[in-house]
């Protein structure tokens, strides 16, 4: 068995988990998550703990059962206190405004990138050049984290676009005569 879903998932009390059949259900101050749970996992809610096992001892069960944990926790983690990526923007002239339900970029092209924020994901714009991407899905967040970053992702010589907060872009020497 895998040694992730060993572990239980704990549930705090502020969040309602029920389910049926192969649906899984969490809502909590943040919103309502589901999953749909492999046909060879089962999920027993216990105690206000949920534990994850596998059906028979095949490598995918036990794979799937560990992934699942994982996707749990995600679920009990976005609803009760959501998911959070932070973007800043580098170079002259780059900057970002919120406005309404779409996002400006002005990335240096000819002509400026509307982005329309999806459902479920709430973009804040402290500054001009900085961006905090929320919300309950961690896999959603992070795709739209993403996509702002491939519009013009950092370049190695001035360090120029989109980047992570905390990521590090390694520069490289420029041209030598």
């Amino acid at each position: 068995m895998s040694r992730i879903a060993k572990n239980p998932v704990e549930v705090p009390s502020s969040i309602d988990v029920s389910i049926s059949g192969g649906l899984i259900t969490a809502k909590g101050p943040n919103g309502e998550l589901t999953l749909n749970k492999h046909e060879l996992v089962s999920v027993d809610l216990e105690e206000g703990k949920l534990q994850v096992k596998a059906s028979n001892d095949s490598k995918l069960a036990r794979s799937m059962s560990g992934t699942t944990r994982a996707l749990l926790s995600n679920i009990v983690t976005g609803v009760s206190q959501g998911f959070e990526k932070k973007l800043t923007i580098i170079g002259v002239g780059y900057r970002a405004q919120v406005q309404g339900k779409n996002l400006n970029l002005t990335l240096g092209f000819s002509h400026p990138v509307v982005y329309p924020i999806p459902e479920g994901i709430t973009i804040e714009a402290p500054s001009q050049t900085e961006l905090v991407i929320k919300g309950a899905d961690k896999q959603k967040v992070g795709q739209v984290a993403a996509e702002i970053r491939a519009y013009r992702p950092p370049e190695p010589y001035k360090g120029k676009g989109v980047r992570y907060t905390d990521e590090y872009v390694v520069r490289k020497q420029a041209k030598k005569k």
